[in-house]
């Protein structure tokens, strides 16, 4: 038996960048591979210390002057729903989630695209084709997992055909949570809050399944459209000092 110890990850700085999130800012990244049967036990430990999954890569920003981007996970385990939040669990009543292998589907480009047309034309996304987004779901060597939400129909509660897909969430279990990779939704569906939604439902199922966390990705103060990330609380946030609660000062509006 082999008994020489694997080697250590290797970590890589990116060039500047212009952020994505701030005008005035450009960004820099360190990032390592996530590869090997080490590979979900390093996205634990890299994820509980800031870094963020795409496929194969943990990364982090490694900005000289900036240090906007701040990791949110939502404590689950003393999450309750706000009266708005509630409002929107009800308004989805009607939807089931269904935890799939991390394999892609043409009907699962077909949402992701049509998300994409609407909601991030000009983005670095905006011209993924159906092969990039396979590589996005089936490139892991960590415990991920599409979730699949449809509308319940009588058919489906028979046995009988699915119900429409309308939201999926690309998911990792880790042992202190789940982390939300990546989610979208058919934006014809828009009264229904579906972002706020599959975060809701991640909570339900965190909680489900004793697991004390859900994990965000980076908050990014004075960008707006990361301010709904504050409205599930009690969150924490991480520090220079580690993982400490916050509290927002002013209430982001509710939807």
């Amino acid at each position: 038996m082999n008994t020489q110890s694997a080697p250590s990850p290797q970590f890589y700085l990116t060039a500047p960048a212009a952020c994505p999130y701030l005008p005035s800012e450009t960004e820099r990244k360190v990032f390592t591979h996530l590869v090997g049967p080490r590979a979900p036990d390093m996205n634990d430990l890299l994820t509980q210390g800031g870094f963020r999954r795409s496929q194969n890569i943990a990364y982090r920003p490694a900005c000289e002057a900036c240090r906007s981007c701040i990791s949110v996970r939502i404590l689950a385990n003393e999450y309750k729903p706000a009266r708005s939040m509630r409002r929107i669990l009800a308004a989805n009543a009607d939807l089931v989630g269904t935890e799939t292998p991390a394999r892609p589907s043409t009907e699962q480009y077909s949402l992701f695209r049509a998300y994409l047309d609407d909601r991030h034309q000009r983005g670095g996304m905006s011209d993924m084709s159906s092969l990039d987004y396979a590589v996005m779901v089936e490139d892991t060597h960590v415990h991920t997992r599409v979730i699949e939400y449809r509308i319940r129909t009588e058919g489906s509660l028979l046995g009988g055909a699915k119900g429409e897909l309308i939201a999926c969430a690309l998911t990792d279990l880790m042992g202190d949570g789940l982390s939300m990779v990546y989610s979208f939704f058919n934006p014809r569906y828009d009264r229904r809050s579906l972002g706020t939604f599959m975060i809701l439902d991640h909570v339900r199922r965190a909680q489900a399944m004793g697991l004390p966390h859900v994990y965000l990705g980076y908050w990014v103060k004075g960008s707006r459209k990361m301010d709904y990330k504050t409205r599930f609380q009690p969150q924490e946030h991480l520090v220079a000092t580690g993982w400490e609660r916050f509290s927002p000062q002013t209430e982001t509006s509710e939807t």
